[in-house]
């Protein structure tokens, strides 16, 4: 290892790494479809949470989560889906990216299931009510929607969730040794009056009202 490089050794070609890991099954190979079937319908309706990931034109890419009550993503037809955008801290990250390469990720979870639901496609920001307000929730209208045109769509197995024993709570930690957001936050912005308590019930305030 050196200053340049404090990974050590590295791979740097694909036949390289294929040396090392190997080659998918015929069944890995053959699982990916380019539209939402009635399997992939009937996962995203019973989905509460998600994961989307993001790149601007100049490669720098973006990991966002995202969750509403379970279904809170609607599906158009085979080849389109909406992702309603509520209130947030106005970065707005994924919506930039989007707007400058309109490729997206996304991974579906739900919760006490191991297997997630890979899509992937091309996304647009889309901004009509009559969609918008099919997707009420608690009486508001999402703000905006990030619409995806699905380009792949399979299921991954289980085994990064069976590892990390996400869904077992027997494994989670006891909460008052879990890392405090506020104090992160105060750290990392080193703002004058923004101590861990202020910022603690400044995120508190936001999410008790303003959810929606």
């Amino acid at each position: 290892m050196n200053k340049t490089n404090p990974f050590g050794e590295t791979i740097k070609t694909e036949e390289e790494l294929r040396s090392l890991v190997g080659f998918p099954s015929d069944l890995v190979n053959n699982k990916v479809i380019n539209h939402l079937d009635s399997n992939c319908k009937d996962f995203i309706s019973k989905s509460p949470f998600l994961v989307m990931g993001t790149m601007n034109e100049s490669g720098f890419s973006d990991a966002s989560p995202r969750g509403d009550e379970i279904g809170f993503v609607k599906v158009l037809d085979e080849k389109h889906l909406i992702i309603p955008e509520r209130p947030g801290n106005k970065r707005i990250d994924s919506m930039r990216n989007i707007l400058s390469h309109p490729a997206i990720s996304l991974i579906f979870f739900i919760p006490g299931l191991g297997e997630t639901l890979r899509v992937n496609g091309k996304a647009t920001l889309v901004t009509d009510e009559v969609l918008l307000n099919e997707m009420k929730c608690r009486g508001k209208s999402p703000i905006l929607g990030i619409g995806v045109e699905v380009d792949e769509c399979f299921i991954h197995c289980a085994k990064a969730l069976i590892r990390s024993k996400l869904w077992n709570p027997e494994t989670w930690l006891d909460r008052t040794t879990l890392p405090s957001a506020a104090k992160i936050v105060s750290e990392h912005a080193k703002l004058p009056g923004m101590t861990e308590e202020s910022i603690s019930n400044r995120l508190q305030i936001s999410y008790t009202n303003k959810l929606y």
